[in-house]
Protein backbone atom coordinates (compact mmCIF):
# COMPACT_ATOMS: atom_id res chain seq x y z
CA UNK A 1 0.00 0.00 0.00
CA UNK A 2 2.67 2.45 0.95
CA UNK A 3 4.28 1.38 -2.23
CA UNK A 4 1.41 2.30 -4.09
CA UNK A 5 1.04 5.52 -2.00
CA UNK A 6 4.48 6.90 -2.85
CA UNK A 7 3.97 5.50 -6.69
CA UNK A 8 0.93 8.20 -7.00
CA UNK A 9 2.53 10.86 -5.50
CA UNK A 10 5.47 10.36 -8.27
CA UNK A 11 2.91 10.24 -11.18
CA UNK A 12 1.02 13.15 -9.66
CA UNK A 13 4.53 15.18 -9.46
CA UNK A 14 5.19 14.43 -13.23
CA UNK A 15 1.95 15.39 -14.18
CA UNK A 16 2.00 18.54 -12.37
CA UNK A 17 5.56 19.54 -13.18
CA UNK A 18 4.74 18.82 -17.13
CA UNK A 19 1.37 20.93 -16.81
CA UNK A 20 3.39 24.21 -15.66
CA UNK A 21 5.95 23.42 -18.35
CA UNK A 22 3.75 23.62 -21.45
CA UNK A 23 3.85 27.35 -21.49
CA UNK A 24 6.72 29.95 -23.00
CA UNK A 25 9.62 30.07 -20.91
CA UNK A 26 13.10 28.52 -19.90
CA UNK A 27 13.56 24.37 -19.40
CA UNK A 28 13.18 23.66 -23.43
CA UNK A 29 15.32 23.09 -26.05
CA UNK A 30 14.79 25.81 -28.87
CA UNK A 31 17.08 28.68 -29.48
CA UNK A 32 16.56 32.46 -30.49
CA UNK A 33 18.32 34.64 -31.72
CA UNK A 34 19.01 37.89 -33.95
CA UNK A 35 21.29 41.29 -34.34
CA UNK A 36 20.65 44.31 -33.26
CA UNK A 37 21.34 47.53 -35.61
CA UNK A 38 21.77 51.09 -34.43
CA UNK A 39 21.38 54.05 -36.62
CA UNK A 40 22.79 57.21 -35.63
CA UNK A 41 20.84 60.82 -36.63
CA UNK A 42 23.70 63.27 -35.43
CA UNK A 43 22.59 67.14 -35.89
CA UNK A 44 24.63 69.82 -37.80
CA UNK A 45 23.90 67.02 -40.80
CA UNK A 46 21.66 68.75 -42.99
CA UNK A 47 20.21 66.58 -44.84
CA UNK A 48 18.85 64.03 -42.34
CA UNK A 49 21.54 61.21 -43.47
CA UNK A 50 22.32 58.82 -41.00
CA UNK A 51 24.90 56.38 -39.59
CA UNK A 52 24.33 52.42 -39.34
CA UNK A 53 26.82 50.28 -37.03
CA UNK A 54 26.59 47.10 -35.06
CA UNK A 55 24.30 47.35 -31.78
CA UNK A 56 27.39 46.55 -29.91
CA UNK A 57 26.45 45.63 -26.01
CA UNK A 58 23.25 46.99 -26.08
CA UNK A 59 20.96 45.41 -23.73
CA UNK A 60 18.29 42.92 -25.27
CA UNK A 61 14.99 41.85 -23.61
CA UNK A 62 13.11 38.61 -23.75
CA UNK A 63 9.22 38.75 -23.23
CA UNK A 64 7.60 35.15 -22.69
CA UNK A 65 3.91 34.97 -23.97
CA UNK A 66 2.03 37.68 -23.15
CA UNK A 67 3.71 38.52 -19.89
CA UNK A 68 3.41 42.62 -19.21
CA UNK A 69 7.01 42.53 -18.63
CA UNK A 70 10.21 41.25 -19.41
CA UNK A 71 11.41 37.65 -18.12
CA UNK A 72 15.27 38.15 -19.49
CA UNK A 73 17.22 39.93 -21.01
CA UNK A 74 20.84 39.23 -22.91
CA UNK A 75 23.75 42.11 -23.89
CA UNK A 76 24.19 41.97 -27.76
CA UNK A 77 27.90 40.88 -28.50
CA UNK A 78 30.72 43.36 -30.27
CA UNK A 79 28.47 42.79 -33.92
CA UNK A 80 25.49 43.21 -32.04
CA UNK A 81 24.36 39.80 -31.83
CA UNK A 82 22.28 38.19 -29.12
CA UNK A 83 21.27 34.91 -28.80
CA UNK A 84 18.15 33.38 -26.11
CA UNK A 85 18.99 29.71 -25.53
CA UNK A 86 16.80 26.75 -23.87
CA UNK A 87 13.59 27.91 -24.42
CA UNK A 88 10.17 26.10 -24.64
CA UNK A 89 8.01 26.26 -27.70
CA UNK A 90 5.57 29.36 -28.09
CA UNK A 91 5.54 32.96 -28.94
CA UNK A 92 8.35 35.70 -27.10
CA UNK A 93 8.41 39.27 -27.92
CA UNK A 94 12.22 40.34 -28.08
CA UNK A 95 13.11 44.18 -27.92
CA UNK A 96 16.01 47.08 -27.14
CA UNK A 97 15.22 50.82 -27.24
CA UNK A 98 15.84 53.40 -29.15
CA UNK A 99 16.29 56.87 -27.52
CA UNK A 100 14.68 59.92 -28.56
CA UNK A 101 16.35 63.10 -28.33
CA UNK A 102 14.75 64.50 -25.08
CA UNK A 103 16.25 61.24 -23.56
CA UNK A 104 12.91 59.17 -23.56
CA UNK A 105 13.23 55.63 -24.27
CA UNK A 106 11.22 53.92 -27.46
CA UNK A 107 10.76 49.84 -27.48
CA UNK A 108 11.84 48.48 -30.74
CA UNK A 109 9.74 45.22 -30.13
CA UNK A 110 10.25 41.74 -32.68
CA UNK A 111 7.33 38.97 -31.84
CA UNK A 112 8.39 35.42 -32.89
CA UNK A 113 7.27 32.02 -32.93
CA UNK A 114 9.29 29.26 -31.28
CA UNK A 115 9.84 25.59 -31.94
CA UNK A 116 10.71 22.88 -29.97
CA UNK A 117 14.54 21.97 -30.85
CA UNK A 118 14.90 24.79 -33.59
CA UNK A 119 16.49 27.77 -33.70
CA UNK A 120 14.53 30.80 -34.92
CA UNK A 121 16.41 33.80 -36.43
CA UNK A 122 14.56 37.57 -35.21
CA UNK A 123 14.07 40.11 -38.03
CA UNK A 124 16.67 42.93 -37.29
CA UNK A 125 16.06 44.92 -34.48
CA UNK A 126 16.75 49.00 -35.79
CA UNK A 127 17.14 51.15 -32.60
CA UNK A 128 18.03 55.00 -33.01
CA UNK A 129 19.50 57.42 -31.46
CA UNK A 130 20.94 60.79 -31.69
CA UNK A 131 20.32 64.68 -31.10
CA UNK A 132 18.11 64.84 -34.78
CA UNK A 133 16.33 62.07 -34.19
CA UNK A 134 12.74 62.07 -33.53
CA UNK A 135 12.90 65.95 -34.70
CA UNK A 136 12.68 67.46 -38.45
CA UNK A 137 13.90 70.05 -40.07
CA UNK A 138 12.57 73.62 -41.86
CA UNK A 139 14.40 75.28 -44.22
CA UNK A 140 14.21 78.52 -46.33
CA UNK A 141 16.37 81.19 -48.14
CA UNK A 142 16.12 84.82 -48.01
CA UNK A 143 17.51 87.11 -50.81
CA UNK A 144 18.25 90.99 -50.22
CA UNK A 145 18.39 94.63 -51.67
CA UNK A 146 20.91 96.47 -50.33
CA UNK A 147 20.55 100.27 -50.20
CA UNK A 148 22.56 102.95 -49.16
CA UNK A 149 21.38 105.99 -47.07
CA UNK A 150 19.44 107.47 -50.25
CA UNK A 151 17.88 104.69 -50.43
CA UNK A 152 19.38 103.73 -53.91
CA UNK A 153 19.99 99.63 -54.63
CA UNK A 154 24.13 99.09 -53.94
CA UNK A 155 23.81 95.61 -54.83
CA UNK A 156 21.48 92.23 -54.64
CA UNK A 157 21.94 88.82 -53.65
CA UNK A 158 22.08 86.42 -50.68
CA UNK A 159 21.61 88.16 -47.09
CA UNK A 160 24.14 86.31 -45.99
CA UNK A 161 24.29 86.74 -42.52
CA UNK A 162 21.16 88.26 -42.10
CA UNK A 163 19.27 86.69 -38.76
CA UNK A 164 16.10 84.73 -39.17
CA UNK A 165 13.81 83.51 -36.01
CA UNK A 166 11.23 81.03 -35.80
CA UNK A 167 8.58 80.46 -33.09
CA UNK A 168 5.61 77.94 -31.98
CA UNK A 169 2.15 79.14 -33.59
CA UNK A 170 0.55 81.49 -31.13
CA UNK A 171 3.77 82.21 -28.78
CA UNK A 172 4.80 85.09 -28.12
CA UNK A 173 8.81 84.65 -28.17
CA UNK A 174 11.08 82.96 -30.78
CA UNK A 175 12.26 79.64 -30.09
CA UNK A 176 15.00 79.75 -32.17
CA UNK A 177 17.17 82.01 -34.69
CA UNK A 178 19.81 81.39 -37.13
CA UNK A 179 22.34 83.11 -39.44
CA UNK A 180 21.57 82.67 -43.11
CA UNK A 181 24.41 81.41 -45.12
CA UNK A 182 26.48 82.49 -48.08
CA UNK A 183 23.76 81.02 -50.43
CA UNK A 184 21.24 82.51 -48.44
CA UNK A 185 19.58 79.45 -46.84
CA UNK A 186 18.70 78.92 -43.49
CA UNK A 187 18.21 75.80 -41.78
CA UNK A 188 16.55 75.20 -38.44
CA UNK A 189 17.39 72.39 -36.77
CA UNK A 190 15.57 69.30 -33.88
CA UNK A 191 12.00 71.01 -34.28
CA UNK A 192 9.06 68.92 -33.21
CA UNK A 193 5.95 68.28 -35.02
CA UNK A 194 3.52 70.99 -35.10
CA UNK A 195 2.49 74.76 -36.53
CA UNK A 196 5.58 77.54 -36.75
CA UNK A 197 5.76 80.39 -37.68
CA UNK A 198 9.35 81.76 -39.34
CA UNK A 199 10.16 85.15 -39.59
CA UNK A 200 13.50 88.16 -40.32
CA UNK A 201 13.11 91.85 -40.49
CA UNK A 202 13.49 94.42 -43.66
CA UNK A 203 13.77 97.60 -43.81
CA UNK A 204 11.50 100.56 -45.80
CA UNK A 205 13.63 102.47 -48.63
CA UNK A 206 12.84 105.87 -46.76
CA UNK A 207 13.00 104.58 -43.21
CA UNK A 208 15.04 102.43 -41.20
CA UNK A 209 12.95 100.91 -38.56
CA UNK A 210 12.53 97.18 -39.62
CA UNK A 211 9.54 95.36 -40.48
CA UNK A 212 8.75 91.70 -39.95
CA UNK A 213 8.36 89.69 -42.73
CA UNK A 214 7.08 86.25 -42.41
CA UNK A 215 5.82 82.74 -43.35
CA UNK A 216 3.60 80.00 -41.51
CA UNK A 217 4.98 76.58 -41.86
CA UNK A 218 3.66 72.54 -40.39
CA UNK A 219 5.87 69.94 -39.39
CA UNK A 220 3.48 67.55 -39.80
CA UNK A 221 5.79 64.22 -38.58
CA UNK A 222 9.50 63.70 -37.58
CA UNK A 223 12.65 63.03 -39.35
CA UNK A 224 11.48 65.19 -42.26
CA UNK A 225 12.57 68.50 -44.43
CA UNK A 226 10.24 71.11 -44.16
CA UNK A 227 11.05 73.68 -47.18
CA UNK A 228 9.51 77.30 -47.15
CA UNK A 229 7.30 77.91 -50.89
CA UNK A 230 8.68 81.38 -51.30
CA UNK A 231 11.83 82.52 -50.39
CA UNK A 232 12.28 86.04 -47.99
CA UNK A 233 12.78 89.21 -50.19
CA UNK A 234 13.95 91.62 -48.25
CA UNK A 235 16.16 95.09 -48.09
CA UNK A 236 18.88 95.93 -45.96
CA UNK A 237 20.62 99.01 -45.13
CA UNK A 238 24.51 98.78 -44.30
Amino acid sequence: MKRLVIFLVALLSVVFFSACNTGEGSGGTATLEGNVVKVLHPDDVYTLATDTMPGAKEDVFLVYGKDGFYDDDVEADMSGHYRFKYLRPGTYSVYAYSTLATGEKVAVVQTVNVERGKTTQVPDLYIHEGKAYGTSMVKGKVMATYIDKDGNTIATGPAYEHRVYIQHAGDCFPCGDERVGMDGVFVFQKLTPGDYVVFTTSVFDEDEIPYLVQQSVSVEEPNVIVELPETFHVTIKP
